[in-house]
């Protein structure tokens, strides 16, 4: 896919589009228009994905981003020891790669995708971690069921309103409880997607909101990525009644050398490309 002429950054797990029939543009998606894409997109490609990915993901690593930033060192929902016990929903999980390694430190994680094919990966991998297949902006569970909430590049940068999302983890979490979420650095919307020289030239106004959309021949939204600004993002987590605790912006480690979609060492080293925000819910 090219993006010059739309500086957006595709997602971390998403940086394919739906092929070369596919028109990219900027113009308005709403939240049905969204979801549906979504849920088509990550149906077709889940495959793809996996085994591209799968060697850096692991079948049971946490790693919050392109970086290698792994939740084993960076402990954003708390020391490995704490995590025994506790119900933790993982959103946007994927294969469940990071479930996996929730459950491996005692915790009890429950996987939710609104991709069935990506679903279909985490039981290829292997069994054990309890599958939804649902959408974040409507969780089916009953209020305060769990102690943590996670989500590394899953769902809240494809949905039309993410205010609903964080209320609805809001709802289903404990008083106390934790919710951390990864997304690409708000910054590299202001860049084109491309790890070499030419994606370190500004290309857009990063106060430009309006969605990146790939459409099919008629118009219908096949590939939805939607852009917040930094602020936005805070002011989102205050909305949906969380406070923030964190904002980790990570660097990239010497040891990885790889690039993948407009993520690489050179970009990394000059310009943030993820942000994790680390939430609480009095």
């Amino acid at each position: 896919m090219n993006q010059e002429d739309y500086a957006p950054e595709d997602a971390y797990e998403a940086e394919d589009g739906c092929g070369d029939d596919a028109e990219a543009t900027r113009r308005e998606a709403g939240e049905a228009e969204s979801s549906r894409a979504s849920r088509g997109w990550w149906d077709r490609n889940a495959d793809e994905y996996q085994s591209e990915h799968g060697a850096f993901l692991g079948d049971d690593r946490f790693v919050w981003g392109p970086e290698g930033l792994d939740e084993a060192d960076a402990a954003l929902l708390g020391p490995a020891h704490s995590l025994k016990g506790k119900d933790v929903l993982e959103i946007g999980a994927g294969a469940a790669q990071c479930s996996r390694w929730l459950a491996a430190q005692g915790a009890r994680p429950v996987a939710l995708d609104l991709s069935h094919r990506q679903l279909q990966h985490a039981l290829r991998i292997g069994e054990g971690v309890p599958l939804v297949e649902a959408d974040a902006g409507r969780l089916p569970f009953r209020d305060a069921s769990f102690d943590l909430a996670c989500s590394a590049y899953g769902a809240v940068p494809f949905v039309a309103d993410p205010v609903n999302v964080m209320r609805e983890v809001h709802r289903v979490l404990r008083p106390g409880g934790r919710w951390v979420f990864s997304v690409t650095h708000p910054i590299r919307w202001a860049f084109p997607d491309e790890p070499g020289p030419e994606g370190l030239s500004i290309a857009a106004s990063y106060f430009d909101r309006t969605p990146y959309v790939e459409q099919d021949e008629q118009g219908r939204a096949v590939y939805v990525e939607h852009h917040r600004t930094l602020g936005d993002r805070v002011r989102d987590v205050v909305a949906g009644g969380f406070r923030l605790v964190d904002l980790v912006e990570p660097e990239w480690p010497e040891w990885n050398t790889q690039e993948w979609g407009g993520w690489s060492p050179l970009r990394g080293n000059l310009i943030p490309g993820t942000a994790i925000f680390v939430c609480e819910r009095d």
